[in-house]
């Protein structure tokens, strides 16, 4: 893999579609020196005046989310919330993964958000966007004190990450468990090490997350495994291997979303699976396009995170074959949210 940035999925910044000029090196020969960039992650605080988002989504139904950070330094190459990157003024490509935009306030929202007498409660997905234990949470501990939020509260909350630092929170969310307010989504990409620290660099190893698993549901915490995304001819064929370890180490349930390349993230792929895996680039761009009518970027409602054509149908007669076989009989668990409360003055004392 020449000239491969090792450490990060993306390879380059891309364009930023919102700004009308950018930083480019046309000409490296008129150079005296060799143009330096900052290689670290940089940590932006940023105080916003909400953080409970609604999603409207028709493929997601009604659903609430709420983001820590924006950024996300795990660097996983086909990242949709990329994208979202580029509304704050950075590239999707290197500044996702090295511009970290982190909202220190946000237990404090989350609490005001509660005491809003309009709300009723609904389940909130911790993160939506990107990973809410991702390496700069050990410590900031922005999440940890957000599920105290939730827990004080008697408020449902449900949580997905590929980052085993969960662990760290076990005793916060076995407390919640006992009143059904939590889940927890651990996503499996791949059980090769190899293509894992490809596609997602600064990640929790495959072995460490099957831990995490392990840990969680035999605290009593109700696991869901998102095989997210298929990857067609890079990790479609271990559907049935993640899901049978997972199963074996006390997931509940199993989920799965077709990758689809939308925005700048189809240009920053097409990069690094030709950088990465030259020897398959086509054939895998090719695929992909077969999931999504032709196009590597898909947004239609109802067919984009599943995709059609004959190889999403057996991607997912493959998955459903697995699940029969592996999780016959289980199924996901509703969240409790009749228990709700809004503590008194001065009982909420957490931070």
């Amino acid at each position: 893999m020449e000239d491969f940035i090792k450490g990060r999925g993306a390879q380059f910044n891309s364009s930023n579609k919102f700004l009308s000029n950018r930083l480019t090196t046309d000409h490296l020969e008129g150079l005296d020196e060799p143009l330096l960039t900052n290689e670290k992650t940089v940590y932006l605080t940023e105080f916003p005046n909400s953080i409970v988002n609604k999603v409207n989504s028709p493929d997601l139904g009604l659903a609430y989310s709420l983001n820590p950070y924006q950024g996300c330094e795990h660097g996983c190459i086909y990242c949709y919330a990329r994208n979202s990157h580029e509304y704050w003024g950075y590239s999707a490509g290197l500044d996702f993964e090295r511009k970290i935009i982190v909202k220190k306030n946000a237990p404090e929202l989350l609490k005001a958000f509660f005491d809003n007498p309009k709300w009723i409660p609904h389940p909130i997905m911790l993160s939506g966007n990107t990973d809410c234990y991702q390496p700069i949470e050990r410590k900031l501990k922005i999440t940890q004190d957000l599920l105290k939020v939730f827990l004080a509260y008697r408020h449902p909350v449900s949580i997905i990450t590929k980052n085993s630092l969960i662990i760290r929170d076990i005793d916060l969310l076995k407390e919640m468990s006992l009143y059904n307010l939590v889940n927890v989504n651990i996503t499996i990409t791949s059980l090769n090490e190899s293509l894992r620290l490809a596609m997602e660099p600064r990640t929790a190893t495959s072995g460490q997350r099957l831990k995490t698993v392990e840990s969680l549901s035999k605290a009593g915490i109700p696991v869901n495994i998102m095989i997210a995304p298929i990857i067609p001819s890079l990790n479609n064929h271990e559907i049935p291997e993640i899901m049978k370890e997972a199963s074996q180490r006390g997931a509940t349930s199993a989920g799965y979303t077709m990758v689809r390349l939308n925005g700048a993230i189809k240009t920053l792929f097409e990069d690094w699976i030709r950088k990465a895996f030259p020897d398959r680039a086509e054939k895998v761009l090719n695929q992909i396009a077969a999931c999504h009518g032709g196009k590597l970027s898909d947004s239609r409602w109802g067919v984009r995170m599943k995709g059609e054509g004959n190889i999403a149908k057996s991607i997912e007669t493959l998955f459903m074959i697995s699940k029969q076989k592996y999780f016959k009989g289980n199924s996901r668990i509703d969240l409790c949210c009749s228990l709700f409360k809004r503590p008194e003055r001065g009982q909420l004392n957490i931070f």
